[in-house]
């Protein structure tokens, strides 16, 4: 099951939604993401949050418009967005796709990107999206990886290193290469010079983010 979670980031940054209405199963609304998805005619599979972000007219309007409503105090542990992430893993899911976490609160953005990991451990795929970024882990292995003709690929380390990191079919390659977390740009902004490329690394935790230069939010 591929399952698409839409959180309520700012609506400039967010990805067409309607791009993947077809590789996606279920769909789940955090807080003001279900209103982006009704705004999106999408069908609300569940709504999930404590609703703080939207008026009393636009929260009956989720309420009203999903299969399944589920509303929790502004007080709690999680935020709405891992409370959607526990609620899609009851699921069993093959893959989710998060919408609408980035570009907001600094602390909500990484914190979002950390929860990447919570599902990498449960070898589930999770990709961040937005309108100009996608955002991965992935623990060691060879991958193969295609991109956009306009996109640039950047690899940097999630874990306290990365050992072994070879890029094959890339603008820049490299080979055997060991990267730290302490701040290294030197696998920033690659691009393919093939249709498709291959990454692999021998330990650590990789983060690879696919860019556009697109810019809408100025």
């Amino acid at each position: 099951m591929n399952i698409g979670i839409v959180a309520g980031g700012p609506l400039l940054a967010l990805a067409d939604l309607s791009i993947y209405k077809d590789k996606v199963d279920l769909w789940i609304g955090a807080d003001l993401g279900a209103n982006y998805l009704l705004n999106y005619n999408i069908d609300i599979d569940i709504a999930i949050g404590d609703f703080d972000s939207v008026s009393d007219q636009i929260k009956n309007r989720i309420k009203h418009n999903s299969n399944i409503y589920k509303e929790y105090p502004s007080e709690k542990n999680e935020t709405d967005l891992e409370l959607a992430i526990v609620t899609a893993l009851t699921y069993n899911p093959t893959s989710i796709m998060l919408f609408g976490v980035t570009a907001g609160r600094l602390d909500h953005e990484l914190a979002n990107i950390q929860l990447l990991y919570r599902l990498l451990e449960q070898n589930i795929e999770a990709v961040i999206m937005d309108y100009k970024n996608e955002v991965s882990l992935y623990k060691p292995g060879r991958y193969n990886i295609s991109a956009r003709k306009e996109e640039l690929i950047s690899f940097l380390a999630f874990s306290s290193e990365v050992q072994g990191l070879s890029l094959e079919g890339f603008y820049y390659p490299l080979h055997n290469e060991k990267i730290n977390w302490g701040g290294s740009t030197r696998c920033i902004s690659n691009f393919l010079i093939e249709q498709e490329g291959t990454f692999l690394f021998e330990s650590g935790i990789l983060i690879v983010i696919k860019s556009t230069e697109e810019d809408k939010l100025s």
